[in-house]
């Protein structure tokens, strides 16, 4: 009879932790532990995508003037910072909105709410993986 006692006491304490990380709806039946935190689908996925947007704007919108400045008196070269402006929005618009959408998708499976310091970080950290993958020349070795 103790080793059921003990089993049932560690399944207890097992649950009673789980629920304590907010992994799971509380009784009262909402995700949120503050006002400010993000909980629904719509504002994580919109938070990550703002951050996305406007970290890959930061980037490339200095690389895009500085083009611009450098490839002035080139035939053709001259172009080419409105092909580095229109990848700082098509990028985030098609690809950071489907990686925004998965990450919101996982929160909210998990039933944890969002603060914005996380979707900051996960936004900026969405245009640092394609920065890095952008100078490490990886697509061109596929």
């Amino acid at each position: 009879m103790q080793s059921g006692s003990v089993e049932t006491n560690t399944n207890v304490g097992l649950v009673r932790q789980i629920l304590t990380l907010s992994l799971a709806p509380r009784e009262n039946g909402t995700l949120c532990s503050n006002e400010t935190a993000l909980c629904e689908f719509s504002e994580m996925w919109y938070g990550v995508f703002l951050w996305a947007v406007v970290s890959s704007l930061v980037i490339h919108l200095p690389a895009g003037l500085l083009a611009l400045f450098t490839l002035r008196h080139h035939k053709y070269g001259r172009f080419m910072p409105v092909s580095i402006l229109l990848m700082s929005i098509i990028g985030p618009v098609f690809g950071g909105s489907l990686t925004s959408a998965a990450i919101a998708g996982v929160y909210r499976a998990a039933g944890k709410g969002m603060i914005s310091l996380e979707a900051l970080i996960l936004g900026v950290g969405q245009s640092f993986c394609v920065l890095v993958i952008s100078f490490l020349r990886i697509l061109a070795t596929l």
